[in-house]
């Protein structure tokens, strides 16, 4: 089970985190989102140097405004406190872990 964040705790969690951080912005209504999550979760077992975290869009307005979430899914990845990729839309393993950079 992936760790839910949110306002309160995103700085820590994820901005101050040391290593690479892959947000999951969803939403429990949303089909796609459903669907990413298995996905999610594989990967975050695979690779324990990888934090992977969601945050729900219906509870978060103020992080969904700050990193202007349009679309569902949106995955962000963060590295030092700062977003090195975003990927809009549901993504398959393989374009999560090129994502990641664990596929070239």
């Amino acid at each position: 089970m992936l760790q839910a964040v949110g306002a309160a705790n995103f700085g820590d969690e994820v901005l101050a985190c040391p290593q690479r951080v892959l947000v999951d912005f969803f939403a429990t209504w949303c089909g796609p989102c459903r669907m990413l999550m298995p996905v999610l979760e594989e990967i975050a077992s695979e690779n324990p140097d990888i934090k992977i975290v969601k945050v729900n869009v219906d509870e978060e307005a103020d992080l969904v405004s700050n990193y202007e979430i349009r679309n569902l899914p949106t995955l962000l990845v963060f590295q030092e406190g700062k977003i090195v990729a975003r990927n809009v839309g549901s993504a398959t393993k393989y374009e999560v872990e090129s994502l990641l950079h664990l596929r070239s």
